[in-house]
């Protein structure tokens, strides 16, 4: 990704910038398809930002319809310590975006 491709991803994360925490989660809970489509124990390794875990991140969240709140969420709470697969996008992905999130929103990106 570029630089304006990662403001692009960002500029989007806007409209979510006033809902809680709680609430972001609660719904990525209820209605990500990552969490009732796989049973927990049968969910696939994704290790990080390889062919097959970008392939995977893909496969796992097509058609989810709280890929921005997952992304979200993600950045608020884990931010540059971020692992694994959220919204849509593999760690290094997100790892990259997050500096980028958060000068957006006001913050740091130290």
């Amino acid at each position: 990704m570029t630089g304006d491709e990662y403001s692009e991803v960002v500029s989007g994360l806007d409209r979510l910038a006033v809902v809680p925490d709680g609430v972001l989660a609660d719904v990525v809970a209820r209605d990500g398809l990552c969490f009732w489509a796989f049973d927990r124990a049968d969910m696939p390794m994704v290790r990080g930002d390889g062919s097959p875990d970008r392939e995977l991140a893909a496969r796992l969240c097509a058609g989810c319809p709280v890929i921005d709140e997952c992304l979200e969420l993600d950045l608020r709470t884990a931010g540059a310590n971020t692992v694994g697969v959220w919204g849509a996008l593999p760690d290094t992905v997100r790892r990259a975006l997050y500096p980028v999130w958060l000068r957006r929103r006001g913050g740091d990106a130290r």
